[in-house]
């Protein structure tokens, strides 16, 4: 352990899903010193998978998103430093910079500062190219949308690229999705599994194109006149389409750039322990330093020590109150818990929710063992090496659930078949 003595001053940097639940962790476990919170958004901390369905499509106003309940905010007696953004991370003297020159001094630290978006090359600043990761980006997306009538060309068939497609079908817009990969959302579920979430689509008017270059988007002089984007097509084929409504969403990266030079060791997010402690670059435990949420990369016990960093809601929630509770056991001399998991997640598309819980490679053995993909309902099974890996449901929630035990008990593939197929 790196006990770091009594705690008086703990920062934790990121207004985001684990940021908020690191605060309220830290006071549900005792710690009653000075606890500030950071964030680079003027806004109050929200949740963010409604900003590409329910707030983006009118159904919910901002204030149904706040991830603070009640007085919730007061109760935890947070000092806010929100719209200033962390800037730089001096280790040795324990202290943060923000935007302005402003310093922090902290003696625990969670880092929480989520991921931003990628950007295509030449991505050009347009009203009319769009990006979705803020409130801000919703609202001014679902002024766009809102009147029904627009030709909108989704960059990226990823989750937040098909939920927006989705969302801008439903408005009743023209809705084309450009993929470069094979089939959509191949990192997350393969490539069979994402045709079927392709067809989904399909059944709803949006089409989708895989295999796509996108070369240049070429917007007009006025902010309302039409994009061109030009598209090299899986043939070779070149040809330029005219949309009203570009959205770009090509994927995520850690937002790190803010402790580069510190000595946190950051490889595509920020490194840590098992049990959430950021490692120096040296690879040794920084006393007092935990990061949680879609930053934090660490070995999951849960699948024989392999890395993993996690970009899903549940992970972001658990890891939060994680992190909380081990900056203060290790403090108070205590032992820390090691964070274990089955990795969670969902999307709701149209009238389908599409979950999955596990872990997902290119080169699964994907077994359908429940449903069919023509019935638009269906249970599948992933492994490898001879061991179940994971599962997807689309629209067939309660089995999906029901695995979870089997991925906690490490059953074979055969046997997990044998038994998903046994069930009622």
């Amino acid at each position: 352990m790196n006990a770091v003595g009594p705690l008086r001053q703990i920062v934790v940097v990121g207004s985001s899903l684990a940021g908020v639940r690191a605060c309220g962790g830290l006071r549900a476990a005792g710690f009653e010193g000075e606890l500030t919170l950071v964030g680079d958004e003027p806004h109050q901390p929200y949740d963010r998978p409604p900003l590409s369905k329910k707030v983006l499509s009118g159904e919910w106003e901002p204030d149904r998103i706040s991830l603070f309940r009640g007085d919730e905010a007061t109760t935890l007696d947070l000092n806010q430093r929100l719209g200033s953004a962390a800037v730089s991370l001096q280790l040795a003297e324990r202290t943060i910079t923000l935007e302005g020159g402003a310093t922090l001094g902290f003696d625990g630290l969670i880092i929480a500062t989520g991921s931003g978006l990628r950007r295509l090359p030449g991505q050009p600043d347009h009203p009319s190219v769009m990006e979705l990761r803020t409130l801000d980006d919703s609202l001014a997306l679902r002024a766009r949308l809102a009147s029904g009538d627009q030709r909108v060309v989704v960059v990226g068939a990823g989750f937040i690229g098909l939920e927006v497609a989705a969302t801008a079908r439903q408005l009743g817009n023209t809705v084309t999705v450009l993929e470069g990969a094979p089939a959509p959302l191949i990192r997350g579920l393969g490539v069979e599994m994402g045709m079927a979430v392709t067809a989904l689509h399909e059944d709803n008017g949006v089409t989708i194109h895989c295999r796509v270059q996108v070369r240049a988007i070429r917007p007009g002089d006025l902010s309302s006149a039409p994009v061109d984007i030009d598209v090299r097509w899986a043939d070779g084929a070149d040809e330029t389409l005219t949309a009203d409504v570009v959205v770009v969403g090509i994927g995520v990266i850690p937002n790190t750039a803010w402790l580069e030079g510190s000595g946190v060791q950051l490889r595509d997010g920020v490194v840590c322990d098992q049990t959430l402690n950021s490692l120096s670059s040296d690879g040794s435990p920084i006393p007092g330093v935990y990061a949680a949420g879609d930053i934090a990369r660490w070995p999951n016990g849960q699948f024989d020590g392999e890395e993993m960093r996690i970009e899903h809601w549940t992970n972001a929630s658990e890891q939060g109150m994680t992190a909380a509770r081990n900056l203060l056991a290790v403090a108070n001399g205590e032992q820390p818990t090691p964070y274990e998991t089955v990795p969670f997640f969902w999307s709701d598309q149209f009238a389908k929710r599409i979950q999955f819980i596990g872990r997902a490679a290119g080169d699964d053995d994907v077994r359908i063992v429940r449903g069919s993909v023509e019935d638009r309902s269906f249970l599948a099974l992933y492994g490898k090496h001879g061991r179940l890996r994971g599962a997807l449901a689309l629209a067939m929630p309660k089995p999906l659930m029901q695995c979870r035990n089997l991925l906690l008990d490490r059953m074979t593939f055969d046997d997990a078949i044998a038994a998903v197929t046994a069930w009622p």
